[in-house]
């Protein structure tokens, strides 16, 4: 297995052990505006430690992603991952090993 599917493959067991999709409402836009409504689409991965996330982050960088600003919920941190074109690329293989 070479590095990139190895990534792959565990960002895929994060995402599909509890993360989940954002994507952006376009009917929500149109009605209040591009100036009112700034959410996007995003993916967000669910550490369950600081060590976790860091490792979490390690992945989406090397992959070549942008992580986001982590940020704590409860006793979890969320790991975002901004854009469309970067959820879809994350997506393309995580969904192709489902």
């Amino acid at each position: 297995m070479d590095s990139d599917s190895a990534v792959a493959e565990e960002s895929g067991f994060y995402f599909r052990r509890n993360g989940y999709v954002r994507r952006k409402s376009v009917e929500r836009a149109a009605a209040e505006g591009a100036g009112r409504y700034k959410k996007g689409d995003e993916v967000r991965l669910i550490a369950r430690s600081e060590s976790e996330l860091g490792h979490i982050r390690g992945l989406l960088a090397s992959a070549g992603f942008r992580p986001g600003k982590p940020y704590a919920q409860g006793s979890s941190f969320r790991q975002p991952v901004y854009g469309r074109r970067d959820v879809a690329r994350f997506l393309d293989p995580v969904q192709a090993e489902s």
